[in-house]
């Protein structure tokens, strides 16, 4: 049964701090692969922290294990962005669905 997660995400060493993020090296690629993954459901909710170089994920998977594997597969992981933390998320009050 999937497990909900959050996902904290940094930018990496070829994050070019001169550049907005749609302006940043292999954005499409990048926001095509996110897209997708929104679209089936794998990314509930994702979006940057502002003031800060990271960006929070809340995520729908099996494990832990699912969840770096697939994040893997982003074009932009290693270079652009890399993973700070990932860990079971209990929603108390509210709702995903």
């Amino acid at each position: 049964m999937p497990r909900t997660f959050a996902v904290i995400r940094s930018r990496g060493p070829g994050w070019n701090a001169a550049l907005g993020m749609e302006e940043q090296e292999g954005w499409r690629a990048h926001a095509d692969f996110m897209d997708a993954l929104f679209a089936e459901g794998f990314f509930l909710l994702a979006g940057p922290l502002e003031g800060t170089s990271e960006v929070l994920l809340i995520v729908r998977a099996e494990s832990e294990s699912e969840v770096l594997d697939r994040l893997a597969r982003d074009p932009w992981s290693g270079r652009m962005l890399s993973i700070c933390r990932v860990a079971h998320w209990t929603l108390r009050l509210g709702s995903l669905d």
